[in-house]
């Protein structure tokens, strides 16, 4: 292997990046460089003379299709290879052959939240009753469905199954809904792709010829639908290599089937079979702990992990007299090491099962000062204000969206009541139109009085000032939104602390629209970044280089390290959950999520129990997990943790940490960060967009009349000649930078002006 590309890989690493056609099964336990090996077998593919254009390769997160783009980049610099998630991969064939499923391409793709509000419709249309099921649960068996391909009208109701019955009578309205809305849920975007492949022969066939090299990543992580959709990529062209770990398949409670890894060699013959067991990341300490505990695992792949990195410390386990002891321990001792300048706290991560649990640990960490942040808290675009103002988008993008239309339609506040915007509903059902389409014949409908048929026709004058901006930059396109709707308005004035917080997350929207325009100066445009935010993964924005201590569910930890990891609250009911009690898979299902949180920990384990735990309200004492007594007892230290722990000051702490002081106003001292409502101050969003500020900082002589960082969104600002006026949108960037001013004087006219050669000012009032 003289090539470059094998340079430092290991012999099993290089066996798979050798590998050119045929299927190819590449079994990679944790930390065994399977992102490396993906990326330098696709250089090395290129290298061999297969075309950019027949490569796609598929993964689960943004980040990780991020990570893998800018590894191969550098590796093969101008390709094109087409690295996405399934969803954004699905996405783009939707949009391309969406009359194959009766959608127009400017479908709208809906969050769990808005497809709930088309499902509760549903019922209502049919006339069900939720008293024996919640709409949630309803949702979650219509998830099911979709996931393994049982499309509405195959759909059987299982007799022991009241909720099934339920799913049998509303999953068809709910999918007519969708339809007529021009719209679907996310489990739609995959089943209705594997819908085409399996009716459509010819397009199959011709996909199957493009792409003829299909790469996928976490396979173990892939459901029946994702199985069915690889599988018809690649009958004529079978070079289906996928890579992944049986043992940390962790989400089949969404639909993820172990059997798609573990029958890999039956579904394709003369499979290449590759174990990477060369562990880069953890210690042989903690590697032995993992590797025993899932040794008890009986549907498995067998591999030996091992490292040939140092010893390190040995895996701890304590006991707590409570709860809120183990929160004040850990914080204390996290607090202790980086006083002692021994580490940072972005070194420090702590896992728990369920999210109901952070509430104690961010207690701790906010007594002692630390700054901390939650991963898979309120994400940040599924806040009330960003959903409102991106609604108003998603409509100019897709008028026939009725949940975007009944959002926006009074808010703000402009005197259309729900009276109201039922009567539009109804008449839109019984015209088979849109909710758009029945405002727009406000004066006609009976039932309106004048003064609501008024008041809806002033929102359709305002809705299509607004839409005449849609083929403009993102940003000028927020922007118009923000002034015209009087939306920002609201909060401009306000000495509310809540309202300051949502004009700061709408700043932020605009930021990330800013950004979006600059990566796409040319082709940019509303529909693509609505389908960029829509298809947000809750890890995406989680940065690593933050210098805060991470909190977050085993879940959300898959694919992340840490040089310190605490798992806490490992005890029966909890970990593993207590719905996995009466099922063997579930059980071995929750003790792949414990190997997948031992093996995230590099050089320091402490996995911790309280003899009683507050919970959900509840003071309880509690049982150690059986999953404790599989591990091995020589490898590990044993602790008791009866005494309470001490404190170290805030001042101490000040003294020796160089964290900046306004750090810590972002880390929960003020606000309440365990509130799961969008709609509430302190959430545990954590800033993570770049400010406009950060992200154009070009030189003083490309702006020789006047900054254009000086301005802002509705900023007041002078001109010599047409006076005061207001800044009502902007786009662009550097030199290029645009404002759209509206002015006081004379006819309140329009104007637009490159920032950095105008003559406008700051107003003294701004």
């Amino acid at each position: 292997m003289t090539d470059p590309l094998f340079h430092g890989l290991t012999e099993s690493q290089q066996q798979a990046v050798a590998h050119v056609d045929g299927p190819l099964l590449v079994l990679a336990g944790p930390g065994s460089g399977k992102t490396r090996v993906v990326t330098h077998r696709i250089a090395h593919m290129l290298q061999s003379g297969v075309y950019s254009s027949q490569i796609v390769a598929l993964t689960f997160t943004n980040k990780a299709a991020e990570e893998m783009r800018s590894r191969v980049e550098r590796l093969a610099p101008q390709s094109t290879v087409w690295i996405s998630t399934f969803h954004r991969f699905c996405a783009r064939l939707l949009r391309n052959y969406s009359n194959l499923v009766g959608l127009d391409s400017n479908y709208t793709i809906y969050d769990t939240s808005d497809s709930l509000q088309i499902l509760k419709r549903a019922l209502q249309t049919e006339e069900i009753s939720t008293s024996h099921a919640t709409p949630e649960k309803i949702a979650r068996a219509i998830s099911w469905a979709k996931n393994n391909m049982v499309l509405p009208e195959r759909y059987e109701a299982d007799s022991a199954s009241a909720i099934s019955a339920i799913v049998r009578d509303v999953y068809p309205e709910y999918q007519r809904q969708l339809r007529a809305a021009n719209a679907v849920d996310f489990d739609d975007m995959l089943m209705l792709v594997a819908q085409m492949l399996q009716e459509n022969e010819e397009l199959r066939a011709a996909l199957d010829e493009r792409f003829r090299y299909i790469l996928v990543d976490e396979y173990q992580d892939t459901n029946l639908v994702q199985y069915l959709l690889v599988r018809s990529l690649s009958q004529q062209f079978p070079n289906l290599g996928v890579t992944g770990d049986p043992d940390q398949s962790i989400y089949g409670w969404r639909g993820a089937n172990l059997n798609n890894i573990l029958d890999f060699e039956k579904d394709f013959q003369r499979v290449n079979v590759v174990r990477l067991e060369q562990n880069f990341r953890s210690t042989p300490n903690i590697l032995a702990v993992a590797d025993h505990l899932i040794g008890h695992n009986k549907r498995r792949k067998k591999k030996s992990l091992f490292t040939e990195l140092p010893a390190g410390q040995p895996v701890r386990l304590l006991t707590y007299a409570t709860s809120h002891e183990e929160a004040q321990a850990i914080a204390t001792r996290i607090a202790a090491q980086v006083a002692q300048g021994k580490r940072r706290p972005r070194d420090f991560a702590i896992f728990y099962r369920v999210n109901a649990l952070s509430r104690a640990y961010e207690e701790a960490l906010r007594q002692q000062g630390i700054p901390y942040m939650i991963v898979s808290g309120v994400e940040f675009y599924h806040r009330k204000e960003i959903k409102d103002v991106l609604a108003y988008a998603m409509l100019m993008n897709n008028p026939r969206d009725d949940v975007a239309f009944s959002r926006i339609v009074n808010t703000p506040t402009r005197g259309i009541g729900k009276s109201t915007i039922l009567k539009l509903q109804v008449h839109a059902l019984d015209h088979g139109i849109s909710m758009m389409e029945a405002a727009r014949e406000a004066g006609m409908i009976e039932s309106l009085s004048k003064r609501a048929a008024v008041a809806v026709a002033k929102f359709v004058a305002l809705f299509d000032r607004i839409s005449l901006k849609i083929n403009e930059p993102v940003e000028e396109i927020l922007g118009a939104i923000l002034t015209e709707s009087s939306y920002r308005a609201q909060f401009e004035n306000s000495e509310d602390e809540d309202d300051l917080t949502r004009l700061e997350n709408i700043e932020e929207l605009l930021s990330s629209a800013r950004e979006f325009d600059i990566q796409h100066p040319e082709d940019g445009t509303l529909e693509q970044y609505l389908e960029d935010k829509a298809l947000v993964n809750e890890t995406d924005e989680f940065d690593t280089e933050l210098d805060r201590v991470t909190l977050m569910t085993l879940h959300a930890a898959k694919g992340l390290e840490f040089p310190w990891v605490f798992i806490v609250a490992v005890e029966q009911g909890l970990l593993p959950h207590e719905r996995s009690k009466d099922s063997d898979a579930q059980l071995e299902e929750e003790r792949r999520l414990l190997f997948v949180g031992i093996t995230r920990a590099q050089e320091e384990l402490e996995l911790s129990t309280a003899n009683q735990r507050d919970f959900r309200g509840r003071r309880q004492m509690t049982v150690p997990s059986n999953f404790l007594f599989e591990l091995p007892r020589e490898e590990m230290d044993f602790q008791a943790q009866l005494g309470r722990p001490v404190a170290i000051s805030r001042e101490d702490w000040d003294a020796v940490h160089d964290i900046p002081e306004d750090d810590f106003s972002q880390v929960g001292e003020s606000g309440d960060f365990s509130s799961d409502s969008p709609s509430e101050s302190g959430s545990a969003y954590t800033k993570m967009l770049m400010t406009a500020a950060d992200m154009v900082k070009g030189p003083q002589s490309s702006r020789p009349k006047s900054d254009p960082e000086r301005f802002h969104q509705s900023m007041a600002v002078l001109h010599p000649t047409y006076g005061l006026g207001k800044i009502i949108a902007m786009s662009g960037e550097g030199a290029k930078r645009t404002a759209t001013v509206k002015f006081l004087t004379g006819e309140q006219e329009t104007k637009k002006f490159v920032l950095a050669f105008s003559e406008l000012r700051p107003a003294a009032t701004s």
